[in-house]
């Protein structure tokens, strides 16, 4: 069988994070959801997203294929459910199609013709907007440890690592834990391979440490936080995501946050996640064009890939970055900073897509990763699709 992941229509609730991939490549818990599904499926999956996207992440279709909705995280009641799809059969939450069974000989798509099947929606796990990746990511995390660690065995806890319930605990080959302590009392805390926590570092569990991932000496590290592959952190840390390849390096406080790939977070810099007044937060909404409520009372910073801040800088409560953002200068930046935007609080003016994409080159090529014309057309296109609000 074929497995298909598509966008579906919460990818707009899901920018700027969806600029620059499908929402089948988020990462929530230790896994993308991709890489979840993959694992529950025992096989490689294709995608449907943006046509300015599909040149990196293109679709594959068989003769029979299921096409399952990126926003719904696996679980094993719902892969029980896709297992057992037969052709014209389709799975159901409300009115969103969860998955459906579909063959090449079909000519379109009519799901009036198709048996609904009504899944149960207390089983069901969906992340529809930005937040939910920091909100929903201690059951993420819990999942994806379950689904990762079964029947497999971890390394040694070093004996000079301070430790609250070990068993909670699993360590990857190549990893380096030295002279910190590790809690695990409250959601179990993972260590994935080649990465390193240094010497003095406090951790809370749930807790997502992912391939190659650092952080260093002294850091605060809360619940419901995932350092993605590659990334560098210090400071203090609560509740945040940072996708994969992006530093918080220093001191300064992150909190309730996501972070794209490629960014970098200046040293001292902060950012709130609680209003002066305890009041609901709102967030920009790209599909209003308007600012939305979160239903939190917490929430602080979501930003798009390749953006970054100088030393210093101060986010208000619920700001939301784009793509290829740099902002730098004393006081708080507005709480919507377009993609391709550069400044501060004193004002912004665009960042020239030939300047952002050197910068881009440099940053990749110390990871020894390629920025090819491929990225530079996905970056170029955000750029044009971004330009309405760039009103300064």
């Amino acid at each position: 069988m074929n497995y298909i992941l598509f966008d579906g229509p919460v990818r707009n609730q899901l920018l700027p994070l969806t600029f620059t991939r499908p929402v089948a490549d988020l990462r929530i818990g230790i896994l993308t959801i991709r890489e979840k599904w993959e694992k529950y499926l025992g096989s490689t999956t294709s995608t449907v997203t943006e046509e300015y996207l599909a040149d990196k992440y293109p679709m594959v279709e068989f003769e029979d294929n299921i096409m399952i909705n990126a926003a719904y995280i696996p679980t094993s009641v719902l892969i029980d459910s896709i297992f057992d799809l037969k052709p014209l059969q389709a799975l159901f939450d409300g009115e969103d199609v969860v998955a459906f069974y579909t063959q090449d000989s079909q000519d379109e798509i009519d799901f009036e013709a198709y048996e609904h099947i009504e899944l149960d929606q207390k089983a069901l796990f969906k992340i529809e907007h930005t937040w939910d990746l920091f909100s929903k990511n201690h059951k993420a995390i819990q999942l994806d440890y379950e689904l990762i660690t079964e029947e497999r065995e971890s390394l040694k806890i070093p004996k000079n690592v301070q430790v609250t319930n070990p068993n909670n605990i699993f360590i990857e080959e190549g990893a380096k834990v030295n002279f910190c302590s590790l809690n695990a009392s409250e959601g179990p805390i993972y260590i994935g391979k080649d990465a390193e926590i240094m010497e003095g570092a406090l951790i809370r569990g749930p807790f997502a440490l992912c391939e190659g991932a650092v952080v260093k000496m002294g850091a605060k590290i809360y619940t419901g936080t995932t350092i993605g592959p590659y990334c560098k952190v210090g400071g203090e840390i609560n509740n945040s995501v940072l996708m994969a390849y992006s530093n918080k390096g220093h001191d300064g406080f992150l909190g309730n946050s996501v972070l794209g790939e490629w960014c970098n977070i200046g040293a001292d810099s902060n950012n709130s996640n609680l209003k002066n007044n305890y009041e609901e937060v709102r967030v920009w909404d790209y599909e209003t064009e308007g600012f939305a409520k979160t239903g939190l009372q917490f929430c602080g910073l979501i930003m798009g890939d390749h953006s970054k801040c100088g030393i210093n800088t101060m986010f208000n409560t619920g700001t939301v970055i784009g793509v290829s953002v740099n902002i730098f200068g004393p006081g708080f930046p507005r709480n919507f900073v377009p993609s391709f935007s550069w400044g501060g609080a004193s004002g912004f003016t665009t960042y020239k897509t030939e300047k952002a994409f050197q910068t881009a080159k440099l940053v990749t090529e110390r990871r020894n990763i390629p920025f090819d014309e491929q990225e530079a057309a996905i970056l170029e296109h955000v750029f044009e699709q971004t330009a309405k609000y760039r009103r300064y």
